[in-house]
């Protein structure tokens, strides 16, 4: 069984998808209409009480039923996201293996991290038990990005279904082929109701699910666009969680491995031709390896070929940005020790050293197979300028001593020390930025919370003798329990 979609309308209008590397088109998808986004949230709000009702042992089973799906069929996945992205397949593999652990990670947690606990009553209404559960939402709508089809929508999608609630995907236009083949092998393994719908177009059709009553909105993709969105939300209170842009910094200290650092260094920078969110984009290195670090990043980076390690830009316009930041850098003094070639699908990797702090490929999100190196004397100073950003998703530290200190002062929502990316394949550990970086979490246990309400539940097991919540309280009631404070709280700072 394939997944329910929106019935197509005489004359639907279609876009196709294409091949970044060839222009070749890869297949047509309609574009969906408001009027048909709605019916399709109608239907998912309807899914939405039988997904609830199942509870978490049969929706988990249900999700590992998928994810073997989708782990059987991962070659048939990997074909189709390097058709629409154009990235190498051992690319398009990884991202599918951390998306697949995050499936398991949310099926296997979510009795633990949602189902009800007990919670102290206190002293005053200790004739109470308090309780509190996580409940689902509802209908949850997620927008996704091209960069990383699979694994990033995933770590909103998954983590909504695991805590009970239908889902309306709406796919990037040039990954909609990715978004199709997911929500097809989820009928598969939940062919009873269309829990995961699937709606395909352009910023109109994502507007209109914001519009479309979901109880709430999971975007990831640029700043600008996760504000129109929040403002959208806004005319309505829907909450959203949103996951925008960075500008990553990485941090050499003087007792670092710096073959390793460097190694880090050119993955974070090049990988997915620098398409990444938290991709390495800027590194501050101690005086001290700094020459030896910049001569390992050279060496490294003349053997990373475009077309072979990473694939193309997918899209297009993003070649003008990388082409005036490199300019930009040029023009005011930097050097490029590689690269500085952009071609018309494809990037040069592009090492740049002297380029002021001011400058475009430092300040803006270049997004692209770039990366400035810069020597500082001292982590302070590196801390320092990695913080003056407006950003602030990833970070990585490379340090044998002081890895830990560095990483609590720098302002991101994630910091990995000695290795790139690392906490993005960790199911336990939340994913989410601060700043223009966005705000709220996927993945792990802020993860499956992000889509539930937490419901508070207190019950009176026998009646107190002193009764608080009527008119009948007497004067030396109150008396009483201004002692009973007083003597539990009232010394608090004295002496």
């Amino acid at each position: 069984m394939t997944a329910v979609e929106p019935k197509p309308a005489v004359g639907q209008e279609t876009f196709d998808s294409l091949n970044p590397a060839t222009d070749q088109v890869v297949g047509s998808y309609p574009v969906h209409s408001v009027e048909q986004v709605s019916d399709t949230v109608a239907k998912a709000r309807e899914a939405a009480a039988w997904w609830a009702s199942l509870g978490f042992d049969g929706r988990g089973a249900r999700l590992r039923r998928w994810a073997a799906n989708v782990t059987r069929r991962m070659d048939e996945l990997c074909e189709v996201v390097q058709q629409e992205t154009g990235k190498p397949h051992g690319d398009a593999q990884l991202e599918i293996v951390l998306a697949i652990e995050h499936i398991a990670w949310a099926a296997r947690h979510a009795p633990k991290v949602l189902g009800r606990k007990r919670r102290s009553a206190g002293l005053l209404l200790s004739n109470h038990t308090a309780s509190v559960e996580y409940l689902p939402l509802g209908v949850v709508g997620v927008i996704g990005p091209w960069n990383y089809p699979v694994y990033t929508p995933l770590g909103s999608i998954t983590y909504a279904l695991a805590a009970g609630n239908a889902v309306v995907f709406k796919p990037s236009e040039y990954t909609p082929g990715v978004g199709k083949w997911l929500v097809d092998t989820f009928a598969e393994a939940v062919p009873e109701q269309p829990v995961f719908q699937l709606v395909t177009g352009f910023g109109a059709t994502g507007a209109a699910m914001v519009s479309a009553g979901v109880d709430k909105i999971a975007f990831t993709g640029s700043t600008a666009t996760g504000k129109k969105i929040m403002a959208a939300a806004a005319e309505t209170l829907t909450p959203v969680v949103i996951e925008a842009g960075g500008k990553d910094a990485l941090l050499v200290d003087s007792d670092a491995d710096v073959a390793a650092a460097a190694d880090a260094a050119v993955w974070g920078a090049f990988s997915n031709s620098g398409q990444t969110c938290i991709g390495v984009e800027r590194v501050y290195v101690h005086e001290n390896v700094y020459d030896s670090f910049v001569d390992k990043v050279v060496e490294l980076t003349g053997k990373v070929r475009p077309g072979t390690e990473y694939g193309p830009i997918t899209m297009p316009s993003q070649l003008d940005v990388i082409r005036r930041h490199i300019a930009d850098a040029l023009a005011r003094g930097g050097r490029a020790l590689t690269g500085g070639e952009v071609g018309e699908r494809f990037v040069e990797p592009t090492v740049l050293v002297d380029v002021p702090e001011d400058a475009e490929a430092v300040a803006e999100e270049t997004f692209g197979p770039t990366m400035t190196v810069a020597k500082v004397r001292d982590m302070d100073e590196a801390v320092e300028k990695a913080n003056a950003t407006r950003y602030g998703l990833g970070s990585t530290v490379f340090s044998r001593r002081n890895g830990a200190a560095i990483a609590a002062r720098l302002k991101s929502g994630m910091t990995s020390i000695n290795a790139p990316f690392s906490f993005a394949g960790i199911g336990s550990l939340p994913f989410g930025g601060v700043g223009d970086s966005g705000f709220g979490r996927i993945h792990g246990p802020e993860g499956l919370r992000e889509f539930s309400r937490p419901k508070a539940v207190a019950r009176q097991r026998f009646s107190a003798p002193i009764q608080l919540t009527t008119f009948r309280r007497t004067e030396k009631t109150d008396k009483l329990v201004g002692k009973l404070v007083t003597l539990l709280h009232g010394r608090g700072g004295v002496g």
